[in-house]
């Protein structure tokens, strides 16, 4: 088994001491970390009854802040939870959150959406009766360079993305047990997170981001029938087929997998992270090309979308 003292994941961040002090938003006020708190009877802690959204704020501007505000207000739809705020009234709360920390680049937020308090500790919705539940975590939060220069190591696990009238995977809920557990038995292997396949036994995704994989120079990534829909994802798809790189959203086994040239991950925390191995098998050589091209125009994507 590998050392697991040296693992780390795609949401290692660099150390900063300003996050002891920040400031978090909670139903309107804006207080000290020590001093945010929802109530025990809260549906998402009870259940985890509520949809989240993770945005990274670069140049004072939250990135592709449209797309997802869509997913989330479609989600929330979907599950019958009224927000409460329209999205103008939302970014202007997570950009009240950020300028009480003074933050303006190198910070992720977490806005977190519950059905609210509950009156009764029980499942029933009709019980969550006093509205939502609304909080905005912002940090400041710059992906650790390791995670570019060693990458991450993958294992396959038994726990699957399941179907979606289970539990939809394109829904961004609080409810995580599903991929705590394959976090878990990654570690539990001696890697860093987990490979997830679909219901069929195909390549899925990871337990916190989408998969990518690189072969002749091809990128090829999951159908997206049974993984979340990143935002980071979808523009890593539009930038290939703007720059006339081929790629696919098919069907593929852990075959394909373990012979690419290249394997990544997409998320909005850390962009585009490299991939060093799969069930301990290397993948290719160590040169990224096309990840290192998508990288790029990724960034550039990025200045255009949050430019002033």
């Amino acid at each position: 088994m590998s050392d697991t003292n040296h693992s780390h994941s795609t949401h290692d961040a660099e150390e900063d001491v300003r996050n002891r002090d920040i400031k978090i938003y909670v139903n309107g006020d804006i207080v000290h970390r020590d001093e945010a708190k929802v109530s025990v009877y809260d549906s998402g802690f009870m259940l985890g009854d509520g949809m989240w959204e993770g945005m990274r704020l670069y140049n004072g501007k939250w990135a592709f802040f449209d797309e997802h505000m869509d997913r989330l207000y479609n989600s929330c739809k979907s599950v019958s939870i009224d927000i409460g705020l329209s999205k103008e009234e939302l970014l202007e709360a997570m950009n009240r959150t950020a300028a009480a920390n003074h933050m303006t680049e190198d910070a992720h937020c977490r806005l977190m959406i519950t059905r609210g308090r509950k009156a009764k500790p029980f499942q029933h919705p009709g019980l969550s009766r006093f509205g939502p539940t609304i909080v905005i975590i912002v940090e400041h939060s710059k992906p650790k360079s390791s995670l570019h220069s060693a990458g991450i190591r993958l294992a396959t696990v038994p726990q699957v993305r399941g179907l979606p009238m289970s539990q939809d995977a394109k829904y961004n809920s609080h409810s995580k047990l599903n991929c705590v557990i394959a976090c878990l038995q990654a570690e539990q292997a001696g890697a860093d997170e987990a490979l997830m396949l679909d219901p069929n036994g195909f390549v899925n995704t990871t337990n916190a981001c989408n998969f990518f994989i690189v072969r002749r120079g091809e990128v090829w990534t999951s159908t997206g029938d049974y993984c979340m829909n990143g935002v980071t994802r979808q523009k890593v798809i539009d930038l290939c087929r703007q720059d006339g790189i081929p790629v696919f959203e098919k069907n593929y086994s852990l075959y394909e997998a373990y012979g690419a040239d290249e394997a990544f991950l997409t998320g909005t925390f850390g962009a585009q992270t490299p991939v060093a191995s799969i069930d301990g098998k290397a993948i290719g050589t160590g040169e990224r090309p096309v990840m290192a091209r998508l990288q790029q125009l990724y960034k550039a994507l990025v200045r255009e979308n949050t430019a002033g």
